[in-house]
């Protein structure tokens, strides 16, 4: 029945459980290297003089160089941690390593209503530091894992 609606594996708790461990995993991974990443990018090109982050009125002093950090903050892990969920999930490793990129995008999302970024900035990130990264991230890990 499983098979004619589509589904070509049969319904196995550990394929089930391994699968939820590899979206779990890729998350943490996803949540904990984007900080790492961010604090040390903060750091290798620090903000300009004058900038306070609770002063909105000073993220007009940001330059197109320091929005590098946060852009490698997104994409570095998407690419990470979807290899990650591709390396541990038991089935349709692709689908998972998409699921990581996509609770991702969902952290992406918020925070382009709560940080004030250029316009051009949140569309470059929304649209290619997650999903395109997570489905990179996943097929190289399939591909080397074959």
């Amino acid at each position: 029945m499983l098979s004619y609606l589509g589904w070509k594996y049969p319904l196995d708790l550990r394929h089930i459980l391994r699968n939820m461990l590899a979206v779990s995993v890729g998350a943490v991974v996803c949540v904990l290297l984007n900080g790492v990443l961010l604090g040390f990018m903060m750091k290798a090109i620090p903000p300009p003089e004058g900038f306070v982050p609770d002063d909105v009125s000073t993220y007009r002093l940001l330059r197109t160089e320091h929005f590098l950090s946060p852009f490698l903050a997104h994409a570095v892990p998407s690419l990470i941690g979807g290899s990650v969920a591709a390396l541990i999930a038991q089935t349709r490793k692709l689908t998972f390593a998409l699921v990581v990129g996509g609770l991702h995008l969902i952290g992406g999302i918020i925070a382009a209503f709560m940080i004030p970024a250029p316009t051009w900035f949140v569309v470059l990130d929304l649209i290619v530091a997650y999903l395109p990264m997570a489905w990179l991230g996943g097929n190289l890990a399939t591909r080397n894992a074959s």
